[in-house]
């Protein structure tokens, strides 16, 4: 495990998939703990100014960020890593117990990509951070410093079984024509998924369904039933469930907050 203390500065690490900025030892612990056993390469800060130090320097796969953090809070923290082009694309994923709608709905604003209740459970957690990850290899390495072409066959599976799952995201094959169209099984590929983004095939692409449906709600003047459409959704009533299921809100609530496209990316 490549891990930084918040307090050291020591030289740059080969990799560092998750950053985790937390003042809470004990939820720090349940982290680090969860994270090793993915085989992800963590590094910790324990307070704002040092989570941005850290990332700064690291260049971290992924931010997992609490919000009420001394000194500097985990929402501006958020704003200066957007507003930094060293920073700007690495995902912020908001772990805290700030969870009323106001609070979620700033660290979208902030630019972060998700956010996460706490108390939280190891295994949602370790399925966001899957998805929200740049791509499959960040969950061994970081591409920076081992090229694509390491990653495993299994790797290169579900980086392709993603691309046409985007691909045919209104209509997608059912799991026995994916398994034939790569050549492979509902087991195998199944096993593939949960391995390198924390769930299976179909919990993964509900999640990206909802990744996509928060960037066309925000940055695009689509009526939400068309955007329901394209997304897949049998219903625009199924799709405003599930919105406010992963979000906490409705997809017109969000509009009506008026976050502007360029405050919010969850990609």
């Amino acid at each position: 495990m490549n891990y930084s203390s918040s307090t050291g500065e020591s030289q740059r690490t080969p990799r560092t998939d998750v950053l985790l900025v937390d003042d809470s030892v004990t939820d720090l612990q349940l982290l680090m703990e969860m994270m090793t056993l993915r085989d992800l390469s963590i590094s910790v800060a324990l307070d704002g100014l040092r989570g941005y130090q850290q990332a700064l320097r690291l260049r971290p796969g992924l931010v997992l960020l609490d919000v009420r953090l001394p000194g500097m809070d985990g929402f501006e923290l958020c704003r200066r890593l957007k507003e930094n082009r060293l920073t700007q694309s690495i995902p912020v994923i908001f772990l805290t117990a700030a969870n009323d709608l106001a609070e979620r709905l700033e660290g979208f604003a902030a630019g972060g990509v998700d956010y996460i209740g706490k108390p939280f459970e190891d295994q949602e957690v370790l399925a966001r951070v899957g998805v929200h990850l740049l791509r499959p290899c960040h969950l061994h390495q970081n591409v920076e410093h081992f090229p694509e072409s390491s990653c495993s066959s299994d790797e290169h599976l579900v980086t392709e079984v993603q691309r046409l799952l985007r691909d045919t995201i209104d209509q997608p094959p059912g799991l026995d024509e994916l398994s034939r169209l790569f050549g492979t099984n509902r087991r195998r590929l199944n096993e593939a998924f949960q391995s390198l983004c924390g769930q299976p095939v179909y919990g993964w692409l509900r999640e990206e369904r909802l990744r996509q449906a928060y960037l066309l709600v925000t940055r695009s003047v689509s009526m939400l039933s068309t955007i329901s459409d394209h997304l897949g959704y049998s219903t625009p009533a199924n799709f405003t469930r599930a919105f406010r299921l992963r979000y906490g809100f409705a997809p017109g609530e969000l509009r009506q907050r008026k976050i502007g496209p360029d405050e919010a990316d969850p990609t």
